[in-house]
This record gives structure tokens, sequence and C-alpha cells, in this order.
């Protein structure tokens, strides 16, 4: 506001000086209480306009510092959860595959047993029971 170099005080009070072909009195006095009332309203609008920015900034910083904090707890948890599922999805699908491509295998193996030796696993039968069940449950 305080680039406004008349106020509607200012402007209600100016005086003109009469001259001998000068502006009617009357139309001038109506058309600067339009141009009062402009003034004022325009005051009201820049007022409302600043308190409301006002209100806006602190809700945008609030909901910066809320997402700050929330990122912060993201990230700590993320990487330790996503270690931990890609572990269990790949020991998962390990046993779904030895599941699966096992039986095959195991029917292979037979036929192979009459020409080759069997290997032996590096699991024990109990380990790849409870693997297997623990698959089945997933």
């Amino acid at each position: 506001m305080s680039d406004l170099i008349y106020s509607p005080k200012d402007i209600l009070q100016q005086e003109f000086k009469n001259k001998m072909r000068g502006y009617d009195p009357v139309e001038v006095d109506e058309f600067l209480d339009n141009v009062i009332k402009d003034y004022e309203t325009y005051a009201k609008s820049i007022l409302e306009l600043q308190e409301e920015n006002d209100k806006l900034h602190a809700k945008v910083a609030q909901l910066s510092k809320t997402q700050s904090v929330v990122n912060s707890r993201v990230q700590t948890e993320l990487p330790k959860s996503q270690t931990v599922t890609n572990f269990d999805i790949l020991k998962r699908l390990s046993n779904l595959e030895k599941e699966v491509f096992g039986k095959k295998l195991h029917q292979d193996v037979k036929i192979e047993e009459k020409t080759t030796p069997v290997v032996t696993s590096n699991y024990t039968q109990a380990e790849l029971e409870d693997d297997n069940e623990r698959t089945r449950q997933f």
C-alpha cells in the first residue's frame, strides 16, 4: 500500500480551484466519491489476499515439514525391507524351481542312475522339506 500516491482520505479532501471555464464541481465530486469507493474496495481486497497468502504459506511450510519427516522415515525403513524381501523372493523362487523342475529332474536322474553315479545334495532332507513347506505356505 505504500506505493500509492493518494489515499481515499486524500482524494476526499482534495480541493480544486475554480476557473472561468472549469469543470462542474458537483460532477467532479461524484466522480471522486466513486474513486474513493474503488480505492477502499481495492485496499480491502489487498488485505484479504495478503492474509490468505500468509495462511497458505504457513500451510505449505507445515506440509513440507511433515513431508520431510515422512520421507526420512521411509528412507530409513525402505532399504532394510527391500533387502529382506529380495532375499526371500529369491529363496522362494529357488524352492519353487526345485519343486516344479525337481520332479522332472528326479525322473531323469532315475534313468541316468543306470549309467552315472548319483550326486549328493548340499541340503539335508529335513532342510529341503522345510523349504518346500515354506514355499507351499507362500
